[in-house]
């Protein structure tokens, strides 16, 4: 049993990044500071949120959200406060426009265009050889491969 619950332990380890000391009091305040950490990305770690790192800048960033939270901002005022203190990199799902909409349709595109450049060699080579030997030519090659 107890190994049981040290695998569990182990398994779950991210959902534990949050200390106790952090929780605020309010279930509903943490409630909303949950759902916007789990948004916000640990600019140390990869694709890991605030939520689940246990970096020292995820938990100053965790600290901040509640900061910003009891001091009544709403979820978009906390979430452009971290945007704006440490770059849209820390959305980790960032917004489709602007600068962002290039990148958001670049893979679609790339595949679009890789699609259509396949189908088109594809195409021709289904077609057959383009150029024929003359009937000069081909008396010349067997004249050639003849023993």
């Amino acid at each position: 049993m107890k190994r049981l619950a040290l695998i569990l332990a182990l398994v779950a380890a991210p959902a534990f990044a949050v200390e106790p000391d952090e929780v605020l009091d309010d279930p509903a305040l943490e409630a909303r500071a949950r759902e916007i950490s789990a948004g916000l990305r640990c600019p140390v770690c990869r694709n890991e949120s605030i939520d689940e790192s246990n970096a020292g800048v995820s938990r100053d960033l965790r600290l901040m959200v509640r900061e910003r939270l009891v001091a009544g901002d709403s979820d978009a005022e906390v979430v452009r406060a971290v945007v704006d203190r440490y770059g849209e990199f820390v959305l980790l799902r960032p917004d489709a426009s602007g600068a962002n909409l290039v990148l958001w349709l670049a893979a679609p595109g790339l595949l679009l265009l890789a699609g259509g450049v396949a189908f088109v060699s594809i195409r021709r080579r289904a077609s057959g050889p383009e150029d024929r030997l003359t009937e000069e030519e081909e008396t010349r090659l067997k004249d050639i491969l003849k023993p």
